[in-house]
């Protein structure tokens, strides 16, 4: 069941009673509803994750931010980052830094690495006063201290929450979050992409269908055209720009879809001789350090990337820009700058420099983001204000080819096809877009009781699962098949949510636990017949063996195959035993015993001189058996044929002293003559050896 509407008082008492820990809580942060500071929050048995921590690219200073507040960050178990765009990673620093967070962080080595270099240099390009700077240089070189890598398919376990992660596609070391906890899966996409590209490979299907999908709606119901025409419109309108000396700019973030079209231009530069005199810039003041990061992990790319003969990425026809100071505006050029946004640093400067001019050209090739430049200029505004806060014609064409490696429409039905998850939550997108996907998608699911649901920022998902605590026989214990009713006997080791049933000698080998056994040892002093001591412990206990100890050849005693008593010397007695719960129980009351005795030395001499007889036992029983009941019903006299007379308030019962049957026309009268004669036999006769 997945609900986001409030219950009912009642309703929510009885599920509050019943079923607290079967809840799952899922919370958009941030992307709900919107594109920009994704943040989801989950929260189940007691477990908490979040997924993803973004700032929205609009906004700039606390409003940037995910709507931290409405969780404590001290109760995250683990934050797991899907990529490294600031959309998704850009307040980690501040929230590993600047809040109570004290869990634990997963990225991707890929992630990892591109991670510091994208924020160091958003950091740098971010024109923000200093009280709306979320964060510096030092709080991103910490929080590096405090990020863990993750391989993609490598099962991590933390504080009982399994989770691994399968390649996404969207951008180098994109990952897709599969989590576990008690047996409900969720699987988080982060931004993915089935479409391979020139040097990704395409999101992977995980073998495991989740419980719950929480998936990224960025384009809605929109198809992207093939993607051999958008790489065609893409280089015709740079063709011709430059070759009526106009300049292109485009705008893309330092890293994801700059490599990639990068790789187009220099391919296409490559097969034109006419355009190799028209230079071609990247232009990020981290430029060489980010192409060093792609070609470290090739072999994370595609087949194409891994087989070429040589490293792809290292350029023959682009050249790194690190600042416009260095840039020499003279004739036609491409410039490939950041950010994409068009909000400030080397691609804003740019803009600013060549947007009166009509030659000049404008290719947009990512997501627009709400509250950008480069939204706002997609509908040919006539001016636009620079950041000197003049206006200034807009006269240079504006192209948008979307090169954003996020699944469309037909990519999203395919891939939640093949999934059938029973829940989907869509987050990351347009609000309107996103009811559209919602709409195709109940309409794709109708017929399979598929959940759908598109919460806002900072509105609860709830769902309820019936969690069933089972234990899995393991080791020597799974060797044979037990027979229907019968029982199995071992050690339940409990971890995170998982049960296991082991042997004892097997702790060591399924779990970090070892066993170890504890030898005791009690001397006594005890100056009487060791006769003495075996006819007590006969009366007490069934099961009691003579012998002799083989290396000091004195005589023992094996009280139920568990505790030995030892006549070490005429004046002491020692007790031995492997410790464990029924044989402390059973130690203990032999040293009672014997402690008994000694007290008791004159009468139990006596005694051990002129042993009973079994007859002088049995009769000495029915005294004990007779008194009981006597002490339970009052009035209890001999019958005829050996049987008892009981009379209770004017009801009569008889028993019989060997059956233990009983007659009455008090049928509650009868049931408890028959259980009290039951519970005194019991007690009156030795402890059987199967009762330890």
């Amino acid at each position: 069941m997945a609900s986001m509407a409030q219950p009912s008082p009642l309703k929510r008492r009885e599920a509050s009673a019943s079923r607290k820990d079967d809840k799952l809580i899922i919370t958009p942060l941030g992307a709900g509803n919107e594109v920009g500071r994704s943040c989801v929050y989950m929260s189940y048995k007691g477990k908490n994750v979040l997924f993803d921590c973004g700032i929205h690219l609009a906004y700039s200073g606390m409003a940037a931010l995910p709507y931290f507040d409405e969780i404590d960050p001290s109760t995250i178990d683990v934050l797991l980052i899907s990529h490294f765009h600031l959309d998704h990673a850009a307040s980690l620093p501040y929230f590993l830094e600047k809040t109570t967070f004290k869990g634990r962080v997963f990225m991707t080595y890929a992630t990892k690495a591109i991670y510091k270099l994208l924020l160091t240099d958003y950091v740098k390009v971010s024109k923000v006063s200093v009280e709306d700077m979320l964060f510096d240089e030092q709080d991103i070189n910490a929080s590096m201290d405090k990020i863990e890598v993750i391989d993609f398919h490598q099962t991590v376990e933390v504080e009982g929450i399994r989770f691994w992660c399968y390649t996404a596609g969207h951008v180098l070391g994109a990952a897709m979050f599969m989590v576990d906890i008690a047996g409900v899966r969720v699987l988080y996409t982060g931004d993915y992409s089935r479409e391979e590209d020139r040097h990704l490979r395409a999101a992977e299907t995980p073998q495991f269908s989740p419980d719950v999908c929480i998936i990224e709606s960025t384009y809605g119901v929109q198809h992207h055209q093939p993607r051999h025409i958008r790489e065609k419109r893409f280089t015709d309108v740079i063709h011709s720009t430059v070759s009526q000396g106009g300049r292109v700019l485009v705008p893309a973030y330092a890293l994801g879809r700059a490599q990639e079209l990068l790789l187009i231009l220099d391919e296409y530069w490559a097969n034109h001789p006419e355009l190799q005199n028209i230079p071609i810039y990247y232009a990020s003041p981290l430029a060489k350090r980010c192409l060093s990061v792609y070609e470290t992990y090739t072999l994370s790319m595609n087949d194409r990337i891994r087989n070429a003969k040589s490293n792809p990425f290292i350029f023959k026809y682009v050249s790194p820009l690190k600042s416009i100071e260095n840039f020499k505006d003279v004739g036609p050029s491409v410039v490939m700058a950041s950010p994409g946004g068009l909000q400030s640093g080397l691609s804003r400067q740019l803009f600013d420099m060549w947007c009166s001019d009509k030659k000049n050209a404008c290719v947009i090739p990512g997501f627009l983001v709400e509250g950008t430049l480069a939204k706002t200029i997609i509908n040919e505004p006539k001016e636009v204000t620079l950041m000197n806060g003049l206006i200034a014609p807009l006269n240079m064409q504006v192209h948008y080819i979307s090169f954003s490696a996020h699944a469309d429409s037909v990519q999203t039905t395919a891939f939640l096809e093949e999934l059938r998850p029973p829940n989907i939550i869509l987050v990351h997108g347009e609000a309107n877009e996103m009811g559209r996907l919602k709409q195709k998608l109940m309409t794709q699911f109708a017929d399979r009781n598929t959940k759908i649901l598109t919460p806002k920022n900072c509105q609860s998902v709830e769902m309820y699962f019936n969690s069933q605590k089972m234990a899995k026989a393991i080791g020597r214990l799974a060797e044979k098949t037990p027979e229907v009713g019968e029982s199995v006997s071992g050690l339940l080791v409990k971890k995170g949510f998982s049960y296991q049933i082991m042997a004892s000698d097997d702790l060591h080998v399924f779990s970090q636990l070892c066993t170890a056994n504890v030898a005791q040892r009690i001397t006594i002093p005890f100056a009487s017949g060791f006769i003495v001591i075996k006819h007590r412990l006969s009366q007490i206990y069934e099961s009691v063996e003579s012998s002799v100890d083989e290396e000091s050849e004195v005589p023992t005693l094996r009280v139920h195959d568990r505790v030995t008593v030892k006549q070490d010397t005429d004046k002491h007695i020692s007790v031995h035993w492997s410790s464990d719960p029924i044989s402390d129980m059973v130690s203990d009351s032999i040293v009672a015993l014997i402690l008994n005795i000694n007290r008791e030395v004159p009468k139990v001499v006596v005694e051990s001189e002129d042993v009973k007889t079994e007859e002088e036992n049995r009769k000495k029983v029915e005294k004990v058996i007779h008194a009981l009941l006597v002490s339970l019903f009052g009035d209890v006299k001999p019958g005829e044929n050996g049987k008892l007379v009981i009379r209770v308030d004017g009801n009569v019962a008889h028993l019989d002293k060997q059956s233990g049957d009983v007659e009455s026309e008090n049928e509650g009268l009868k049931e408890r003559v028959k259980a009290a004669f039951r519970r005194i036999q019991s007690a009156v006769k030795p402890i059987p050896l199967s009762a330890t």
